[in-house]
């Protein structure tokens, strides 16, 4: 199990950009896959992006282009770089980690992202 604490969020006009972090208690080098999540209000939780230990990127087709995702394995961490902000991006996101070896992904507690029109 690893313990995941999201950084980052908060308030951006659209057009704007935030970088969140998300910071694992344990190596990145145990951690097989991490990645970011979304939740907005009465929707479910989706996908946003997820990087491998290999630095194999995956996103969701409404942010591609405008997120980065990246891994910095000597500091813990794990970056969502997000440019050209759109209301419709205004959810919670969710830092996912699933460590090698583990059958279940832990989660973060989640930071609120808002971005006004």
């Amino acid at each position: 199990q690893v313990q995941l604490v999201e950084f980052g969020g908060g308030l951006v006009q659209a057009g704007g950009s935030l970088r969140l972090s998300c910071a694992a208690s344990a190596s990145t080098f145990r951690i097989n896959v991490m990645g970011w999540y979304r939740q907005a209000p009465g929707k479910q939780r989706e996908l946003v992006a997820t990087i491998t230990s290999g630095g194999s990127t995956n996103y969701a087709d409404s942010v591609k282009g405008r997120f980065t995702i990246s891994r910095d394995n000597a500091k813990n961490t794990v970056y969502l770089q997000m440019n050209s902000l759109k209301p419709e991006d205004t959810a919670v996101y969710y830092c996912n980690a699933l460590m090698y070896g583990s059958s279940h992904a832990d989660w973060g507690q989640g930071t609120q992202v808002t971005v006004s029109s």
